[in-house]
């Protein structure tokens, strides 16, 4: 059987300085009733205000806490990425810095871990303090991806999760550019496990993802995961060629037989017009999945460190 002795917990933060003075009291006393050996890092994703300075005060109080710096923003993805690249303990939780995910509930998956689950993942009964808007297109984009992809990616789950060591050991295999990591945490496979919980409205702070970076992350949950789209715009493709030259046949026959008055401007802008159309649509999906080449094509690294501070962080 695996060994379950150890745990790190890995929480990517942006411009959180108001919400991690609140949140790691509340992970400490946890931890301190886990029969664990247990870490914390904490990834600052280039964050704009003091969030750098009050973890540096939370190291500095709690030896089980290390640090990661990014040298700049590189979005959450990429920031979580970072963090797990450097967990070396039987296993990692992700966690969110802004509180809304319980960590309370720790050691429900840790409990589930040690029955033999490789992934024990949160999914989300209730989500409080959210715009009813905001659910409803969260629960949407859940169940589209269900419907484009392969990967059986879980409903209404996020990144709030317990990971064994050999998962993370798959997950650092995968390397890609555009990253969605919710996808990757379930392409990898092995034993998974879903944990229902009530999210918990935001401790302090505002969220960093608006309607903007939500529609951006669904094109990459999308484009990463599935080739839906570009077979959809065949598809049309081909059904408009076959209207339009269907169209065609029956404008020559019905011009050779009762002739045909100089008409049809209106007919003709509409037809135009949508043709015109279908085609920038299916242009503009091929360029998402041509664009997401043409980032991989770089083989820039994932992500920069800028500074790296605590007992377990890398050299």
């Amino acid at each position: 059987m695996a060994d379950t002795s150890s745990l790190t917990i890995v929480i990517a933060a942006f411009n959180e300085q108001a919400a991690l003075p609140v949140l790691h009291p509340r992970l400490s006393t946890v931890l301190d009733g886990l029969d664990l050996d247990c870490r914390v890092l904490y990834v600052d994703d280039g964050s704009k205000d003091g969030t750098w300075e009050v973890l540096r005060e939370i190291a500095a109080a709690d030896p089980r806490v290390s640090l990661l710096r990014l040298a700049r923003n590189f979005g959450k993805e990429l920031a979580l990425t970072a963090g797990l690249d450097q967990v070396h303990t039987d296993a990692a939780m992700v966690l969110d810095a802004d509180g809304q995910d319980p960590p309370e509930l720790i050691p429900a998956f840790v409990a589930k871990w040690r029955e033999g689950f490789d992934v024990v993942y949160g999914t989300r009964s209730r989500r409080d303090g959210e715009t009813w808007f905001k659910r409803f297109t969260a629960a949407g984009f859940y169940r589209v991806m269900r419907w484009l992809s392969q990967t059986d990616i879980p409903r209404d789950t996020g990144d709030f999760r317990l990971m064994s060591s050999r998962v993370l050991d798959a997950l650092r295999q995968l390397r890609e550019r555009q990253r969605f990591m919710k996808g990757l945490f379930t392409w990898v496979g092995f034993r998974q496990v879903s944990l229902p919980y009530q999210r918990e409205a935001r401790m302090a702070g505002a969220t960093k993802f608006n309607y903007w970076r939500l529609w951006n992350l669904a094109l990459e949950g999308i484009t990463s995961f599935s080739t839906v789209p570009l077979r959809l715009a065949t598809y049309v493709g081909v059904f408009t060629a076959l209207v339009a030259f269907g169209w065609g046949l029956w404008i020559i026959a019905r011009t050779v037989l009762w002739g045909d008055p100089v008409q049809g401007w209106p007919s003709l802008m509409t037809v135009v017009l949508f043709l015109g159309g279908i085609q920038l649509v299916a242009l503009g999906i091929i360029g998402e999945y041509l664009g997401r080449l043409y980032v991989e094509s770089k083989q820039r690294p994932l992500y920069v460190v800028s500074e790296a501070l605590g007992p377990h962080a890398p050299g």
